[in-house]
This record gives structure tokens, C-alpha cells and sequence, in this order.
């Protein structure tokens, strides 16, 4: 049986590198908007822009619905268990395991996306077995690069995901982390 097969848990929290990273709740509503209303996060991710409330109860009702499917999980990013700091995700597709996050505004430069990705990533290898995870970020987006980087991926040679998305092109890099 594939890793793609396996269904996702109904609850999940990893812990390691100083974080705990668990399901986003009802309570977190209140939290999300401050976190991913942001120009930064509109301009990079395909997070919903502007994000208020009802994005927040429609991204709780999605994720819940894409973790039912098999198909992805996002975890909300604490130090503690508590107050979100950010998300991360991983989405089962064609292409492989990828990961993707996002820090709020308020919570940057603390090295939390990079050592989401490593706990994250680990989960991957370990629980899920996959064999690669994979970025998918644009070259000019530096901060990615610089997770990517930071946490051992390394820039596959694939051709570029090119698209568009809230009106404006992009062209998307993939780089990859193998199993240890």
C-alpha cells in the first residue's frame, strides 16, 4: 500500500525543534486573520486576500475537508501548543509530498518556518514514508529560499510550475529534501 493510500489521523501534534505544531481549532478563528491578512502572504501564497473571518472559517472548513479526503494537513505553528504563530501544511499531490507554511507578520525572524519544515518534513519520512518532500516557491520570494535553504533542501532540476494566481504571474521552483 502506498503512503498516499494511508489516511491522515483525526488529530495530530508533532513536537520538536521548539514548536508544537497541532490542529488548527474554532478557537483559533479569532487569530487567523492577524496572521494571514497580511500584503506579504497575498502576494506569496494562494492564501485568500483579504483574510477576515469568514476566510478564517472557510480555510477551518477546508482544511478539515482536505484532511478527511487523504489529501493534505495544516497544523497550526506554536511554540506552546497555544497561540498560533503561523501554519504549516502538507499536501499529498502527483508531483510528490509537498510542504508549504506561512508565518505571520508579527512572529518573523524567529526561524519558525524553517524548523516547522524540519518537524514537518520529518513526519513525512517517518509516519507518512515518504521518500522526497518538496518545495514549490518562487526565486525572487528570498525569505523561502532562505527556509529552503536553511533546512537542506536543495533546487531540483524540473522545469519551472508556471501559472496564475490573484492576477499576477508566477513561476515556481521546486526543490527537494530526501529521505535521510
Amino acid at each position: 500500500m502506498s503512503s498516499a493510500a494511508l489516511p491522515f489521523p483525526d488529530r495530530i501534534e508533532l513536537k520538536g525543534a521548539g514548536l508544537v505544531l497541532r490542529d488548527w481549532t474554532e478557537a483559533d478563528l479569532v487569530a487567523m486573520p492577524d496572521l494571514f491578512d497580511h500584503t506579504d502572504i497575498a502576494y506569496w501564497t494562494p492564501i485568500v486576500s483579504p483574510f477576515d473571518e469568514a476566510a478564517a472559517r472557510a480555510r477551518l472548513a477546508r482544511d478539515r475537508q482536505l484532511r478527511a479526503e487523504g489529501t493534505a494537513i495544516l497544523l497550526a505553528i506554536t511554540v506552546d501548543g497555544r497561540a498560533p504563530l503561523g501554519e504549516v501544511m502538507l499536501r499529498r499531490a502527483p508531483e510528490g509530498t509537498e510542504l508549504g507554511y506561512a508565518v505571520g507578520p508579527a512572529h518573523r525572524g524567529q526561524g519558525l518556518a524553517a524548523r516547522a519544515v524540519g518537524v514537518m518534513a520529518a513526519y513525512a519520512f517517518e509516519q507518512l514514508g515518504a521518500e522526497q518532500v518538496i518545495l514549490e516557491l518562487e526565486a525572487e520570494n528570498a525569505a523561502s529560499v532562505a527556509v529552503a535553504t536553511r533546512t537542506g533542501f536543495s533546487l531540483l532540476d524540473v522545469p519551472l510550475i508556471k501559472g496564475e494566481e490573484k492576477g499576477r504571474p508566477f513561476a515556481l521552483q521546486t526543490w527537494g529534501l530526501n529521505r535521510p
